[in-house]
């Protein structure tokens, strides 16, 4: 367990495994609740789930067309959102089955999916200028908030579900309440954008991942900034919170990860092990892990080590701390809780390559997972592996996005290399045939989106028509008790 700028102490982070099979960068990654299990993102547009277990499966989603920019857990672990540059979301079934409902309705790359706290929502960002919100209990599309310029980068609910932060590339980040759908907050940066946002735990604060190499902490209750980190040397591109507030770890394009902490308001460790960019990092939901993923196209999985604490208790505090009336100070935004890192006063820095550990290489067998849903074309009927004479359309159906009639299908033929069946059934479609059909479903896209933007529109006519004879009665019942 070495460490470098300081002698070696028992609460380092340490690498743990790291994990290959993916064959581009990783985008996002994201630990099950239960922390047994890790998903991630890739530009080769798959999606992973890892099993922590040693020597356990990986399972490799297939059906995006392009990159997936990002992957979210629920919060019960039954369902896995993901987003694409292909403009859709889809959602999996975390199994080797991979059942999974695609949605459309951005017309631009989707950058992210975010749960809300209690699973019923799921609210993503794209290059459309547009945040949209789902529900998740009809599977639907239930509204779009609109006031970015430019694309958005990141969207994430609040851990109460009363507020949604966004990002974007306008320099603009943006705070939305979700009851009235109306923008109630604006945070304007002059000098680069937010690639990443996020509340921390209790709600009270958010803190941006910058473009300009910084790192800002803002208090959303009297809209002011706390903290400012600069301590990257090139663009931030993602945070996390530590689930009991102390700590936030941040991962950059300079190639490392670095952990503040937010009590002292300080660095307190740079990690070196990758090779490259660094494009996600996320802590486990009970924060004694935390992985990474980065330009280098390796998964890497470490132990926090450095925070001892309770993590149950701090989050039972931090939910009767979900309230607006009280003025803050800083000492007051993260819970006063005793940490090992009074005495340090050097920043740690931790490289694994430097010295020989017992490093745990993950190289697990990976099973191809192909998917299967209604709104996909033709190559999709090579794509499925549903159990025998079981008929998946409609699972996840969603009436406003997916067509009302689907013909139930079956693989019968099991095979180790899917890639191979896939590579025959695509060249079995004649090439002006798969381009027609193409242009055909770019055309549905189209038509799907315009029903959406109506169907949107007709409800809030529907609504006004209403207040105005609710008026037009109260009105009239005046008029006739002054005749």
């Amino acid at each position: 367990m070495p460490a470098f700028g300081g002698r070696w102490r028992q609460e380092d982070p340490v690498l743990e495994r790291y994990f290959k099979g993916h064959k581009a960068a990783i985008t996002s990654v994201d630990f099950s609740p239960n922390s047994k299990q890790l998903a991630t993102a890739s530009w080769d547009t798959f999606l992973m789930l890892w099993n922590l277990k040693p020597q356990a499966r990986a399972y490799r989603y297939v059906g995006h067309k392009d990159v997936v920019t990002s992957v979210q857990f629920s919060p019960h672990g039954n369902l896995l959102a993901s987003a694409s540059r292909d403009r859709t979301i889809r959602l999996w079934i975390p199994d080797k089955r991979g059942k999974s409902s695609e949605f459309k309705a951005h017309t631009g790359p989707v950058r992210s999916v975010n749960f809300s706290a209690d699973g019923q929502f799921l609210v993503t960002a794209s290059e459309d200028k547009s945040i949209k919100v789902w529900n998740m209990h009809r599977q639907r599309f239930l509204y779009s908030l609109y006031r970015h310029t430019h694309w958005v980068r990141c969207a994430k609910f609040s851990p109460d579900g009363r507020l949604i932060v966004s990002c974007s590339e306008d320099k603009t980040i943006k705070i939305w309440d979700t009851t009235n759908k109306q923008c109630v907050n604006n945070f304007s940066d002059s000098v680069g954008f937010a690639n990443f946002v996020d509340f921390n735990p209790n709600g009270t604060c958010i803190a941006s991942a910058g473009s300009d190499h910084t790192v800002k902490i803002w208090d959303i209750r009297v809209n002011k900034l706390l903290q400012h980190y600069q301590v990257h040397s090139c663009a931030v591109n993602c945070l996390s919170f530590h689930p009991s507030g102390n700590y936030l770890i941040t991962a950059s394009s300079d190639g490392s990860l670095k952990i503040l902490d937010l009590l002292e308001g300080r660095l307190i460790y740079t990690l070196q092990g990758h090779t490259g960019p660094v494009f996600t990092v996320s802590f486990s939901k009970g924060g004694e892990l935390f992985a990474s993923g980065g330009a280098d196209t390796q998964v890497l999985l470490w132990r926090s080590n450095f925070d001892e604490l309770h993590c149950k208790d701090l989050n039972k505090r931090n939910l009767k701390r979900l309230h607006f009336d009280s003025q803050p100070h800083l000492l007051d935004i993260y819970p006063r809780t005793p940490h090992p890192h009074e005495r340090k006063v050097e920043t740690v820095e931790i490289n694994p390559k430097l010295e020989v550990i017992d490093l745990q290489l993950s190289s697990p067998p990976v099973v191809d997972v192909l998917s299967f849903d209604s709104t996909t074309t033709m190559e999709t009927t090579c794509r499925t592996l549903p159990d025998k004479s079981e008929d998946i359309c409609g699972y996840f159906l969603n009436p406003s996005l997916v067509p009302l009639e689907c013909p139930p299908t079956t693989v019968k033929k099991k095979t180790d290399d899917i890639s191979d069946l896939l590579s025959e059934g695509q060249r079995s479609v004649p090439l002006a045939v798969t381009d027609a059909l193409e242009h055909i479903m770019e055309q549905l896209n189209v038509l799907t989106q315009t029903v959406s933007i109506l169907e949107q529109r007709l409800t809030l006519t529907e609504d006004k028509l209403k207040d105005c004879l609710e008026n037009q009665h109260k009105l009239f019942g005046a008029i006739q008790q002054k005749s």
